[in-house]
């Protein structure tokens, strides 16, 4: 399906949200994106509704060419236009002779960002030219591409440096870019060192001083890029360079998401199309997967703790007004409030968090008090709750029900790690259950004793209850609790288990890791099962 541009339905250009994380963003240390990566992360951009997703450097590597080629037939874009990135003619040569100037037009995208340097100390020793020549460099190549039918943006590289060395030349690559026809010239913070008020006051003069549309790309080395963003916006700039979730080289660029929720909901600037906002959480967690980095819990707006609390005070007031610990309604980035259950817990917290978990607690404030004090007393030993929602979910059923929910009943389990002659390890787990009446002995192998328990868990099981096949141990953690030292110290094990349709996670401690990991294990299954609907053996 070939691309003819975004739909006219949301097209004001008064404001741009430019998106890099395909060229910007895959720079970030342990990304390294396919092309049907790339596709995927684009058609994601474009369901989100950015304007603008740069798509990478045609001509500078075979990844970003093929992506182009592929781009063309294969997406058929609702809101963003692709651009390509590239630089100027090189010093001494014309626009139109430049091998690096005819990919860009070889890629089909209908916009170009051209970096350009406008620090006179880079012009000098990167570039080995004079600075009349890199003003003619811009001019030439801007007006080039302008004569073939394409809309032209210039960053201009490490700009709020040059124009701390030597202002008035950075303002003229400016005015070059703005005369020669490009719509509009990024102010760079190529190396991240900004700050709010410096980047405030430097837009606001270049505004005023060359007339041109200004707009912004900030990386994250001080921390404040979002910052830094906006405050951009505030002094004049109405284009934002983002990548999702503030992927980029070193510590990364200006994050989308936080950019854009602020410009929607605390600007009062609609720059996505009607809807698209309650989108946010599930586009980042979305390219998350695809880049293969895990979800960032403590990141604005769409982390899954950015409305998760956890003090008793907090709890209290949320119960009355959800507004009066929330600066926006979490439904609105599509994310959800969250209450976490600890020793910090209060009766608001329990009470909410049953709610949240569909655990009808009928205002019974004898047993609201019994679960606060049995967390806090299971805490106090070393177990967590507010990690391990079905652990804690499993406690509430069983002081509100006044039984612990029971599929099965240990009778003994055995873990064996054997230590062979050739350097190689064997791991045989035996458990010995009861279920629905009947006795189980099962033994299974595994690669470390947890597995192997796992697996003989299930062999156990598997026949009586089919649909613990499902089941599969997604991620597995230790801690060592303060306490004794070393061997002697109490563990604590996470385990987060997925059926395919979603995760849960579970907490056991003990004084060895085999003894914490089956406690974990034991309500991993237990969860599962009453996940799938199946009734209680007894």
């Amino acid at each position: 399906m070939t691309t003819s541009g975004p739909d006219d339905s949301f097209s004001d250009d008064s404001f741009h949200v430019f998106d890099t994380t395909l060229r910007d963003g895959a720079q970030r240390e342990g990304i390294n994106l396919t092309v049907a990566d790339k596709l995927t992360i684009a058609r994601h951009l474009d369901d989100f509704g950015v304007g603008f997703i740069e798509g990478g450097w045609p001509g500078a590597n075979p990844r970003d060419t093929e992506f182009f080629a592929r781009a063309k037939n294969e997406i058929n874009f609702k809101n963003a236009q692709l651009v390509a990135f590239g630089a100027t003619r090189r010093p001494g040569a014309r626009a139109e002779d430049d091998p690096q100037v005819a990919a860009l037009l070889d890629s089909g995208a209908p916009v170009v960002t051209l970096v350009a340097k406008s620090h006179d100390r880079h012009v000098e020793l990167a570039l080995r030219t004079t600075l009349d020549e890199n003003i003619a460099m811009v001019r030439d190549t801007v007006s080039y591409l302008r004569a073939q039918g394409r809309r032209v943006f210039v960053d201009c590289e490490h700009f709020f440096d040059g124009y701390r060395a030597n202002p008035e030349y950075a303002k003229s690559v400016v005015r070059a870019a703005s005369e020669a026809g490009a719509d509009v010239v990024i102010l760079c913070d190529t190396n991240g060192g900004m700050l709010p008020a410096q980047i405030q006051a430097v837009v606001a003069t270049v505004l005023a001083d060359t007339g041109a549309r200004l707009g912004i790309h900030a990386q994250d080395d001080t921390g404040c890029a979002v910052a830094n963003t906006l405050a951009a916006v505030d002094a004049g700039a109405t284009h934002v360079q983002c990548t999702a979730n503030g992927y980029g080289e070193r510590v990364g660029n200006a994050n989308l998401f936080p950019v854009v929720a602020a410009l929607e909901l605390k600007y009062g600037k609609q720059v996505l199309p009607p809807g698209a906002l309650a989108e946010m959480t599930r586009i980042s967690h979305a390219i998350a997967e695809v880049v293969n980095l895990t979800p960032s819990t403590h990141q604005p707006y769409v982390g899954v703790s950015a409305f998760a609390h956890k003090a008793g005070l907090h709890a209290s007031a949320i119960k009355v007004d959800p507004d009066l610990y929330q600066h926006i309604d979490p439904g609105l980035v599509g994310n959800h409030i969250r209450m976490l259950v600890s020793d910090m817990a209060g009766r608001a917290s329990i009470e909410l968090k049953g709610k949240e978990l569909g655990v009808d607690l009928g205002n019974d404030r004898e047993l609201v008090g019994r679960v606060v004090a049995r967390v806090k007393e299971r805490e106090l030993k070393g177990y967590t709750y507010e990690a391990a929602d079905a652990s804690f979910e499993l406690l509430l059923r069983e002081e509100a029900e006044g039984r612990a929910l029971s599929y099965f009943r240990t009778e003994s389990w055995r873990a064996i790690v054997e230590d062979r002659p050739d350097g190689t390890h064997a791991n045989e787990a035996t458990v010995k259950l009861w279920a629905k009446g009947e006795r189980i002995v099962a033994t299974a192998e595994g690669n470390g004793p947890v597995n192997a328990l796992d697996r003989a868990l299930r062999v156990g099981l598997e026949r009586i209850y089919p649909q613990l096949a499902k089941l599969e141990l997604v991620d597995y953690k230790v801690r060592i609790l303060e306490g004794k030292h070393g061997t002697e110290s109490t563990t604590r094990v996470l385990i987060t288990t997925g059926d395919g349709e979603g995760d849960w996670s579970t907490v056991g401690v003990g004084e060895n890791v085999i003894a914490a990991s089956w406690q974990a294990l034991e309500d991993a299954y237990t969860y599962g099962l009453l996940k799938a609907g199946v009734e209680p053996a007894e």
